[in-house]
């Protein structure tokens, strides 16, 4: 089945699995997010579908379908993507998409399982 077809929002990660703490979570992206950190983990992004660059203070990457890259934990990061991307997210449990303590409208609740 094609968890990806089960939903449509943005910016809103799903659960489709768990390893010890570690989720695994489908979103789908598209325009620009908040700039944040998570000061106690890395966070890896894997691109499924599309383009996504990963935005710096001091520089950017691109990443296409089939590229991964590992955010440093308290690295600041906005992820951008100009048309709808997929992407399979890897982070502990109970990281909020916004950063450590950041609540905005760009919050997504956690735990959503698909």
């Amino acid at each position: 089945m094609n968890k990806l077809a089960l939903f449509s929002e943005q910016w809103s990660p799903k659960v489709v699995a768990q390893m010890n703490d570690y989720q695994f979570k489908l979103v789908k992206l598209q325009g620009e997010f908040v700039w944040h950190n998570h000061q106690d983990t890395d966070e890896t992004f894997i691109v499924l579908k599309g383009n996504l660059r990963i935005d710096f203070k001091e520089g950017y990457v691109n990443l296409s379908a089939g590229e991964m890259y590992v955010v440093p934990k308290g690295v600041e990061h906005k992820p951008y993507a100009e048309n709808e991307a997929e992407v399979l997210l890897i982070e502990p449990k109970g990281v909020l998409n916004t950063g450590d303590g950041e609540v905005n409208e760009r919050t997504a609740t956690n735990d959503i399982w698909i």
